[in-house]
């Protein structure tokens, strides 16, 4: 795999990221039905229309995105916030278990700190193994205890990384 992980706004990028977010939940929800682009694409495009701080982190394999990390300013005042939500994070079904997802997530530091982020936080379901392996292998810290998602009613934990080195 010649995987490389870039920042982008492009709409085929934020449609592949959209396309990669309804087959990921869909495959996490165990639910046969995924969701079209027109639902998933203003989810995407929301975090990046919030804020010209906001980025769109993809991962690419010969030309083909796999995987996306979709993040924006935390809080308000956001323009001035040093804290980045990580708010939506995707790799393809077709490729869980390849690292891809170890990888995209490694790069969020970095480039969060080169955008002028000090720390960055996101939200995961606590039954989501998965997603909470990687990011606690990665140095993400849990911060205070789950609570129910406003929507499904499913638990979620807060975490925090330090991202300035």
């Amino acid at each position: 795999m010649a995987l490389q992980i870039t920042v982008t706004a492009s709409p085929e990028r934020v449609d592949a990221a959209a396309q990669i977010w309804a087959e990921t939940t869909a495959a996490r929800d165990g639910d046969e039905d995924v969701a079209p682009l027109e639902l998933a694409r203003p989810l995407i495009r929301a975090v990046l229309d919030s804020s010209p701080r906001s980025v769109l982190l993809v991962a690419d394999d010969g030309g083909l995105t796999i995987g996306f990390a979709a993040v924006e300013p935390c809080g308000p005042g956001s323009e001035e916030q040093v804290i980045a939500e990580v708010r939506y994070v995707g790799v393809s079904p077709r490729v869980w278990g390849e690292g891809v997802g170890r990888r995209l997530m490694a790069a969020v530091p970095d480039v969060l700190a080169e955008a002028g982020y000090e720390q960055a936080v996101l939200m995961v379901y606590t039954d989501n193994t998965r997603a909470v392996r990687l990011y606690e292998g990665l140095g993400w810290r849990v911060q205070g205890v789950p609570a129910p998602h406003p929507r499904s009613g499913k638990l979620e934990q807060l975490y925090v990384l330090d991202v300035v080195r």
